[in-house]
């Protein structure tokens, strides 16, 4: 018999919006769609709740998602890579007198 192979998890690149559940995040997914009757773009955002194993996501972080079976009601993401941290640390400017 032959073998079948899974067909590989959907994913998607956005922003983490929220972090205040444990093991949770929400990432916001923007993309763009030409509107079928007047051919303008239009941005689209979804948002989707991803698991976050090690609670290691802060707000503004770029990540992937990858799909996965149903963690919860709504989770069916999961964390796959952080591609870039989001900038926390604004040193501040001091004024020399």
């Amino acid at each position: 018999m032959a073998e079948t192979t899974r067909p590989r998890a959907k994913t998607r690149e956005g922003v983490v919006v929220s972090t205040a559940m444990d093991k949770t995040i929400v990432v916001v997914v923007s993309r763009r769609i030409k509107h079928p009757q007047y051919r303008k773009y239009i941005r689209v955002n979804k948002k989707y709740a991803a698991h976050d194993e090690k609670n290691e996501c802060n707000k503004g972080d770029r990540v992937m998602i990858a799909e996965s079976r149903p963690l919860s009601k709504r989770k069916r993401w999961r964390l796959q890579t952080i591609l870039e941290r989001a900038v926390t640390d604004v040193p501040e400017l001091r004024t020399e007198e």
